[in-house]
């Protein structure tokens, strides 16, 4: 060969190499979708740091069934969503655990998901001959991840008694999976097709936890939605949660914190069509895409400011909708405020009093250091003598900040739910479902224990007193055995 000349690249050389990818679920297996390309996600990336425990997975297009599969499938989904919100959250946000949250994605046997402000944690089990991984499905990861965002942005709603505030963590569950989903633009163009770019319409979308709604159905029947675990398209209007029964078939509107989630979370999403089609009438994924990312913006400035009171729906609204006047100028005020009051999470008074003139100016001033960590909740001693816990002192959180908006839900009376009433009611519901871990406390002859109740609660000896805490957001479905 001649000096200086160069020799002939190959083919493979001049090949450009491929950037390396998994396949992952857009939404839930069982909502008809296929497995999609993705980039292999990087788990650990601050601030929301992620950490699957266990054995490392090698990062390749993995046969779907398999182990290696959901692995994959599963960080992708987490990693969606965590980089959803850690744009939008404020710079020093981070895990209640710590810099990195850690993921179990087999915990065992169970059909249940949950967080418990040290992990989240997911199961499988095998019912109709089929084994279900709820750590498999992006909508159940991602709701149970939003469980964790929300305890960074308001870590105190986390042992408020109070079940408007237990069920609007599990609604802002399903709008982190529903947002996350959002994320992806062939997901954003499936649900654009499906729906005809009406998006408030019934959709794969909508259709959370298909999989899991399916396993337990097949078990007990009447437990989840005909199609699904919960569909944001629903006809739920907002009711005192004191008229509710503590529990029944997902047919009927509760006072279970799952089920009457879906008053708010029905409500978010109509207001979510609604901004799409006040950007447009003939929506793009383009469109769809930062329809989503302003509604996570109002919903992380929000949140923040409205006050943890009985009626705290009501109070999300109100600044729901004054975040939209600072933000954006007002321009999803009418979206808002139909949504909001067509399921009655305001009513038509508060609707109006929000938008006043210098309402929004006002609540604002309120926001700030001070405010932000200042009576949130209140410490209540109540009797725990008809809970089978005689001579006790049961200490608790009760939801008692300041007010910035004097709203209310259609069919509220403000004067009938006073922070010790609502703890209360929300303390009946958890002992009557069996939702508390009573340990040894109390005589064994009146104390009832439900061995079978999944726990999100505890007793904890504090001095002579017990003390209420939270140890988990879970999936909610109780087993009789």
């Amino acid at each position: 060969m001649a000096k200086g000349r160069r020799k002939p690249r190959t083919k493979a050389a001049t090949k450009t190499p491929l950037r390396a990818a998994i396949l992952a679920w857009e939404d839930d297996p069982r909502s008809g979708g296929e497995p999609i390309r993705r980039p292999v996600p990087r788990l650990g990336t601050a601030p929301l740091a992620l950490a699957i425990r266990g054995a490392a997975v090698p990062a390749r297009l993995h046969r779907r069934g398999t182990r290696e599969f959901r692995y994959w499938a599963a960080a992708e989904a987490l990693r969606r969503a965590a980089d959803f919100w850690s744009a939008l959250l404020p710079q020093d946000t981070s895990w209640q655990p710590g810099p990195t949250l850690g993921v179990v994605l087999d915990a065992g046997v169970d059909l249940n998901a949950y967080y418990d402000r040290r992990e989240l944690a997911f199961f499988h089990d095998t019912v109709a001959r089929t084994t279900v991984y709820t750590g498999e499905s992006p909508d159940v990861l991602c709701h149970e991840l939003g469980h964790a965002v929300l305890d960074a942005l308001r870590p105190e709603l986390w042992d408020a008694m109070s079940v408007e505030v237990a069920a609007f963590h599990e609604a802002f569950g399903d709008i982190s999976a529903l947002l996350a989903g959002l994320q992806l633009p062939s997901l954003r163009r499936a649900v654009l097709s499906e729906t005809g770019g009406r998006t408030g319409r019934s959709s794969r979308l909508s259709r959370l936890a298909e999989q899991l709604g399916w396993a337990l159905r097949q078990t007990h029947p009447g437990s989840a939605e005909p199609d699904c675990l919960r569909n944001a398209v629903n006809a739920f209007f907002y009711r005192a949660p004191e008229t509710l029964p503590p529990s029944g078939p997902s047919a009927l509107l509760t006072a279970e914190p799952h089920s009457f989630s879906r008053v708010f979370t029905g409500g978010w999403f109509e207001a979510l069509a609604g901004m799409l089609a006040s950007r447009t009438t003939s929506p793009t994924e383009a469109d769809l895409v930062e329809v989503s990312l302003d509604a996570g913006r109002l919903l992380v400035d929000a949140i923040p400011a409205a006050p943890i009171v009985a009626d705290y729906y009501s109070q999300v609204a109100a600044h729901l909708i004054e975040s939209d006047t600072v933000l954006f100028r007002g321009r999803y005020r009418d979206a808002l405020k139909s949504a909001l009051v067509r399921r009655g999470i305001l009513s038509l008074r508060a609707a109006s009093t929000v938008t006043r003139p210098g309402a929004a100016t006002r609540a604002r001033r309120t926001r700030g250091p001070a405010a932000a960590g200042a009576d949130q909740t209140r410490r209540l001693s109540l009797s725990a003598d008809e809970f089978g816990l005689e001579g006790r002192v049961l200490i608790v959180e009760a939801p008692s900040e300041a007010r910035r908006f004097e709203v209310t839900a259609a069919t509220e009376d403000l004067g009938s739910r006073t922070p010790e009433q609502d703890a209360r009611r929300f303390l009946e519901y958890l002992f009557r479902r069996g939702r508390v871990d009573v340990g040894t406390h109390g005589p064994v002859e009146t104390r009832i224990a439900h061995p079978f109740a999944r726990k999100t609660h505890e007793l904890v000896l504090q001095a002579q007193d017990l003390t209420l805490v939270r140890r988990t957001f879970d999936c909610g479905f109780d087993p009789v055995s």
